[in-house]
C-alpha cells in the first residue's frame, strides 16, 4: 500500500484529505503539531472504516521536526508515494505598517521555509535519482498568492506566492525523476483558519462577491489534492488548480 503523508492533518482542508486519501486507498500519515486529540480522530475514523491511518506529531516550523517526521513515517509506514503540503498559519487582519519582524518569521517558516524542507525530504524517498520509485507533491496555496490580501494578510499572501514559484521550479527539476509537482488555490473555503484571522465569519460577509455566491467546502478541495496526487493526473505537473467559487 502506497503512503501518503499529509501537513497539518488535523483539521480543515487537511483532515478532509486524510480522509479521502485513505477511501482512495492510501496508508495515510496524519501530522499535527499541537492537536493530538483532533489528529487521533481523523486516524480513528479512517481506521473504523478499514483504512490504515496514524498520527505523527511535528511542528513543521522547525527543520528538526520535519527531518524526524519524515524517519518516522518511514518506520511507521514507508514506502512513501505523496506529500501533500498543507500546514500553514495566518494572523490577524491587519496592514503592512502593522505588521512585526517575529510575525513574518513566524508565517514563513510554517508556510514557507518548512514547505521546502518537507519536499526536501520527500525527494530524498520518492526521487528515482535516489532509488526511489517517483511520487507526487502537492502543495496547497491559496488565491491569495493572486489577490495579494489587502488590508487582510499581505503576508499570508505572500508566503503563499513563494510556494507557488517552488511549484513551478521544482516541477521542472524533478520531471525526469519521476516526481510530479502540483499545487491547489483554495479561497473562501469554509473552515476556522477565518477565526485565526480575526473574522470567523468572513465567508458570511463577501459571499455575494463570490460567483457561486457561496462558501467552498474542505472535502471540494480534498478532490482537487487527491486527483493531482493520484495517478489520474499522471500528465500534469506545475500546474494548479483553483478551488475557489470562481472568484
Amino acid at each position: 500500500m502506497k503512503t501518503i503523508l499529509i501537513t497539518g492533518a488535523s483539521r480543515g482542508i487537511g483532515a478532509a484529505t486524510a480522509l479521502l486519501a485513505a477511501e482512495r486507498g492510501f496508508a495515510v500519515a496524519v501530522n499535527y503539531n499541537k492537536n493530538r486529540e483532533a489528529a487521533e480522530m481523523v486516524v480513528d475514523k479512517i481506521r473504523s472504516g478499514g483504512g490504515q491511518a496514524k498520527a505523527f506529531q511535528a511542528d513543521v516550523s522547525k527543520e528538526e521536526d520535519i527531518v524526524r517526521l519524515f524517519e518516522e513515517v518511514d518506520a511507521g509506514f514507508g514506502n512513501l508515494a505523496s506529500l501533500v503540503n498543507n500546514a500553514g498559519i495566518l494572523e490577524q487582519q491587519c496592514r503592512l505598517e502593522e505588521i512585526t519582524w517575529n510575525r513574518l518569521q513566524r508565517i514563513f517558516e510554517t508556510n514557507t521555509f518548512g514547505l521546502f524542507i518537507c519536499c526536501r525530504e520527500a525527494i530524498k524517498r520518492m526521487s528515482l535519482k535516489h532509488g526511489g520509485e517517483g511520487g507526487t507533491i502537492v502543495n496547497v496555496s491559496s488565491t491569495a498568492s493572486r489577490s495579494g490580501a489587502p488590508f487582510e494578510y499581505i503576508d499570508y499572501a505572500a508566503s503563499k506566492g513563494a510556494i507557488e514559484s517552488l511549484t513551478i521550479g521544482l516541477s521542472k527539476e524533478l520531471a525526469g525523476e519521476g516526481i510530479r509537482v502540483n499545487g491547489v488555490r483554495p479561497g473562501f473555503i469554509d473552515t476556522d483558519i477565518h477565526a485565526s484571522g480575526g473574522e470567523p465569519g468572513r465567508i458570511e460577509r463577501i459571499r455575494d462577491t463570490i460567483p457561486l455566491k457561496r462558501g467552498g467546502l474542505a472535502n471540494e478541495v480534498a478532490e482537487a489534492v487527491l486527483w493531482l496526487a493520484s495517478g489520474q493526473s499522471s500528465y500534469s505537473t506545475g500546474i494548479f488548480i483553483d478551488v475557489t467559487g470562481g472568484r
